[in-house]
């Protein structure tokens, strides 16, 4: 038997424990009941941001955009996509850069869209600029659990 992972709500926030042996795609959360992993990107803001990073033990990429981003909503489909294919052996979340400054600050994003690849609180891999949704799960795919 397997190491039991942490996994993060992205609906409540709340962190679960899920036994080694158990199907992360199967997984619903102790608290709000809700599926822990299911095919779409979650929305984030600060605290859930943080909260989400370090204490999943699945891989995190987060895409840091703004809605008065052309290349940002043209690339919200593919992030969509690899969602599709790569969860859940990544969480895949996505922070509007104006409504939290502070979290974009805090990673020096200058230009989005802009991917980051967290584990365990710590950035593993970074990318700045819209991708097609092959070339994005193709990147991703290194990363992923």
């Amino acid at each position: 038997m397997s190491e039991p992972r942490m996994i993060v709500c992205p609906h409540c926030g709340s962190t679960n424990r899920v036994a080694g042996d158990k199907s992360l795609a199967d997984g619903k959360c102790g608290k709000c009941h809700e599926a822990l992993f299911d095919g779409h990107p979650a929305n984030v803001d600060a605290a859930t941001f943080d909260r989400q990073i370090s204490r999943s033990d699945v891989p995190v990429v987060v895409d840091f955009w703004a809605d008065w981003c052309g290349p940002c909503h043209m690339m919200a489909p593919s992030f969509e996509a690899a969602a599709r294919t790569l969860e859940p052996r990544m969480r895949f979340l996505k922070l509007d850069t104006e409504a939290n400054p502070q979290v974009a600050a805090r990673y020096d994003i200058r230009g989005i869209p802009n991917l980051i690849v967290f584990r365990h609180g710590k950035v593993v891999a970074q990318k700045a600029g819209a991708m097609d949704a092959r070339t994005l799960t193709a990147w991703l795919e290194q990363y992923a659990g």
